[in-house]
């Protein structure tokens, strides 16, 4: 029996923008794709936070899971995450206070400490250049945390109340891809979610610390780690390989300075790689799984075997959309969910 079978199965949606598309389309396309995962039986859908990258869409969470959640009935729906140094707390509160109202028991606030862009476009989304540095986290954290509390009986009433946020306080995440945020999250007795899909070497280092450091809280006895990776499943591998290359032009864009949209097959096969190029490409494809069932349930099993996680979330990014749907499906049948598209 397949491991993925003993853990919830959970999607982070980037709503990559593709060559020859709109992000227009890319947000319609991530409203089905919601719908389709939902009907599989995935657990949650999370939507990222990036700003000045032309191939994603998703530089709202807040606004893209209200959408999602009202297109949806069963899926918990949240932020994978919200960029904690890119926003007050007070905005935070109000706004996932108000989906959490909205939604009541269907909404996750995932948390990072990364501003999930450049420094330029960070200073423009803070309109300061103070507080960019990450050891500000902590203190942003517990701003935020109190937003949520109503004030115990007797006490008086803040100066600053976040309506509707007091009350309507959803499940708090931290997301990290190193030890720093693995470790806050294992004090503060917090679920963690770690992003093995772009930090792979510090998987295994990152998810001990949490454990180790872990004190139980309010919202947890014990601790719960989540594993991000990315997973693309085709009909065989000589087709998932295929439809993985342009995730690989689409990273090596990103680190000469020049992110675009997402490319197509196409695209990636006429690119003129140069021998460094296709070394980068290589290394960054490594944690990744790609392939057919098979392969993909063997090495999701390795994967959960070493990292022991309590839920594997899984990102797709794919040119064509219905290749993604596709992906998903095949993912469902491994881990046993897809009766449910069928009922």
């Amino acid at each position: 029996m397949s491991r993925l079978r003993d853990v919830p199965v959970s999607v982070l949606d980037l709503a990559p923008i593709t060559s020859g598309s709109t992000a227009r389309q890319a947000l319609l396309n991530t409203l089905d794709l919601a719908k389709h995962v939902e009907a599989l039986g995935y657990t949650r859908y999370w939507l990222a936070e990036h700003h000045n990258m032309p191939g994603i869409a998703s530089s709202s969470p807040a606004v893209l899971i209200g959408h999602v959640a009202a297109a949806t009935s069963t899926l918990r729906v949240g932020s994978g995450g919200v960029m904690l140094p890119n926003h007050p707390p007070l905005v935070v509160a109000e706004q996932f206070g108000m989906l959490e109202a909205l939604h009541p028991g269907r909404i996750d606030l995932g948390i990072g400490r990364a501003p999930g862009t450049d420094q330029v476009t960070a200073r423009a989304l803070r309109r300061s250049t103070d507080a960019l540095s990450a050891e500000d986290f902590p203190q942003q954290l517990t701003e935020l945390v109190r937003h949520f509390d109503e004030p115990a009986p007797g006490e008086p009433a803040p100066k600053i109340v976040a309506v509707p946020a007091a009350g309507n306080r959803p499940p708090l995440w931290l997301l990290g891809s190193s030890g720093y945020s693995a470790q806050v999250a294992g004090i503060l007795g917090l679920p963690f979610a770690f992003a093995h899909h772009f930090s792979a070497e510090n998987t295994l280092p990152a998810l001990a610390l949490y454990r180790s450091s872990f004190r139980p809280s309010a919202e947890l006895d014990k601790p719960y780690a989540m594993v991000a990776a990315s997973v693309i499943v085709a009909d065989t591998d000589e087709r998932a390989r295929l439809l993985a290359a342009p995730g690989g032009l689409a990273f090596l864009r990103l680190r000469q300075g020049r992110p675009g949209l997402f490319p197509s097959p196409e695209e990636a096969a006429e690119y003129p790689y140069t021998a460094l190029d296709e070394l980068a490409i290589e290394d960054r494809m490594s944690s990744q799984i790609i392939g057919g069932q098979d392969t993909v349930d063997r090495e999701l099993a390795e994967l959960l075997a070493a990292t022991e996680a309590d839920e594997l979330m899984v990102t797709t990014m794919v040119h064509d959309h219905g290749d993604r749907l596709r992906s998903y499906a095949l993912l469902a049948e491994l881990a046993g969910r897809s009766v449910a598209a069928n009922a």
